[in-house]
C-alpha cells in the first residue's frame, strides 16, 4: 500500500495544482490529503463531467488540475472527453477508482461499470494504468501516463484499486481553502435532526398508497433498515437521478409519489428541478434532506451551503414550498403535500452521520424495481391525479 501523501506529491511534483472532482470512498486518503491541507488545492464540484470541463479550462489557462471521480462517474464523463478533450486536444490528468472490479466482492451497481471500465477507456481512447501498490511502481505509472498526455495530447486515467492507498484522517479546517456558506437559514441555531430520524418522521406521515423512492447511498439503506416495503424503490445507482426517476413514475399513476433526495445529489442534476417544476403534477412530492455532506463516502464537504434550494425550487416552478425548520413542521409538510397541489417541494436541514454498522439492502435491484412496478401498477380508489 502506499499513503496518500505519496500520490498528491507525484501529482504535484508533476505540475498538478488542483485537484477537482465528486468523492469516492476509495478516494478518500487521496482527498483527505488534499482537503487538509497540501500543495495543490480541492475543489468539490457537483458532477464529474463538470470536474473535466474545469480541468481543460485550467489547461487552457496554463495551469494542471488533476480529475477525480470514481468509475460510476465516468457516463458522466463521457461527453467532455469525447467532444471537449479529444478534439481540443487537451491533456487532463484523471485519477478514476475501480468499483466493481471483477473478482472483486462490490455492490450490484457498480456489477457492469466495472466490467467495462478498461474498455470504455479504450473506446474514448483515454489511456490509463493500474495504480501499483508501491512506492517505485507508482513513480513509474505517473511518469508513464504523463508521458503518454505529452505525446498524445489526450487525458490519461490512473485507474485505483480499493485498498491500495493507506486510510487518512481529514485534519482541520475540512478545507484548506474553505467554502464560505453563501445561504445562511433563519432555523441555523436549532439543533438538526438525523436523517435516520427524518426518514422515520417521513414514513409515519405518509398515507400507505404512497410510492418511495429514494436516492443514492445513505438514505436508501436507512429506508431499507427503518422499513423495507413493496412501493420502496431504492436508486442505488445514478446519483442525482432519483427525482427524474419519480417524475416518471408520478406522470402514469394517481398514488402520492415521494422522492427522498440528497444536497449532493440534488446538486449533481439541479437542471432536474426545473423539469419537475414544469412537467410534475399535484401527486408529485420533492423531499431533500440537507446535510451538507457527502455522507456515504466518508462525509466530504458538498457545495450545499452555496444554494438556497427552497429558493431554487419556488423559481423552477414548484407550486409548493416546505422550508422546515424541525420535525414538526416536516411532518406537518408531508401531511399537507399529501392533499395540496403539486408538485411540492419539502426541505428540511439534517446533521452529518449515520447508525453505526449501517445495513444494506439483501433484495437484488431488479427484484426491487419489479415489486416496485408491481405496487405502482395497483389501482388505488379515491386519489386524484392532475397532470
Amino acid at each position: 500500500m502506499i499513503d496518500a501523501g505519496e500520490l498528491v506529491g507525484g501529482l504535484v511534483g508533476r505540475g498538478v495544482v488542483d485537484v477537482v472532482g465528486v468523492p469516492c470512498s476509495y478516494l478518500t486518503p487521496l482527498i483527505n490529503r488534499v482537503a487538509s491541507g497540501s500543495a495543490a488545492r480541492y475543489l468539490p464540484v457537483t458532477q464529474e463531467g463538470e470536474a473535466v470541463a474545469i480541468a481543460a479550462g485550467c489547461w487552457l489557462a496554463g495551469a494542471t488540475a488533476g480529475v477525480i471521480a470514481q468509475n460510476s462517474g465516468l457516463g458522466n464523463m463521457v461527453n467532455p472527453l469525447t467532444s471537449l478533450t479529444y478534439p481540443s486536444r487537451i491533456p487532463v490528468p484523471l485519477i478514476v477508482s475501480w468499483r466493481g472490479e471483477p473478482g472483486r466482492q462490490d455492490e450490484p451497481q457498480h456489477e457492469l461499470m466495472g466490467a467495462i471500465t478498461p474498455g470504455l477507456l479504450d473506446l474514448m481512447r483515454v489511456g490509463h494504468a493500474v495504480v501499483p501498490a508501491d512506492t517505485e511502481g507508482l513513480a513509474a505509472c505517473l511518469d508513464a501516463g504523463w508521458a503518454e498526455m505529452d505525446r498524445e495530447q489526450q487525458p490519461f486515467a490512473f485507474v485505483l484499486r480499493e485498498g491500495v492507498l493507506n486510510s487518512e484522517r481529514l485534519a482541520e479546517p475540512p478545507l484548506a481553502k474553505p467554502v464560505v456558506p453563501a445561504v445562511t437559514r433563519s432555523h441555523k441555531g436549532r439543533d438538526a435532526p438525523a436523517r435516520m430520524a427524518a426518514l422515520e418522521c417521513l414514513i409515519g406521515t405518509l398515507d400507505d398508497s404512497a410510492a418511495v423512492l429514494s436516492t443514492t447511498g445513505k438514505t436508501s439503506r436507512e429506508l431499507y433498515v427503518l422499513d423495507d416495503r413493496p412501493q420502496h424503490f431504492y436508486l442505488v445507482g445514478a446519483m442525482g437521478s432519483a427525482s427524474a426517476v419519480g417524475l416518471g413514475v408520478a406522470r402514469h399513476t394517481p398514488r402520492p409519489v415521494v422522492v427522498i433526495d440528497g444536497d449532493g445529489a440534488a446538486l449533481m442534476r439541479l437542471g432536474t428541478l426545473a423539469t419537475v417544476g414544469a412537467h410534475g403534477g399535484a401527486n408529485l412530492v420533492h423531499v431533500l434532506l440537507d446535510n451538507r455532506v457527502h455522507d456515504s463516502t466518508g462525509g466530504q464537504q458538498s457545495l450545499a451551503g452555496q444554494v438556497d434550494f427552497p429558493a431554487l425550487a419556488r423559481a423552477c416552478g414548484y407550486a409548493r414550498v416546505h422550508d422546515c425548520a424541525d420535525l414538526a413542521e416536516f411532518a406537518d409538510a408531508v401531511k399537507a403535500a399529501q392533499v395540496e397541489h403539486g408538485p411540492t417541494f419539502i426541505y428540511l436541514m439534517i446533521r452529518p452521520g449515520s447508525i453505526a454498522g449501517l445495513g444494506r439492502p439483501t433484495v437484488g435491484p431488479s427484484e426491487v424495481a419489479r415489486r416496485f412496478r408491481d405496487f405502482v401498477s395497483t389501482k388505488v380508489e379515491d386519489v386524484n391525479h392532475v397532470s
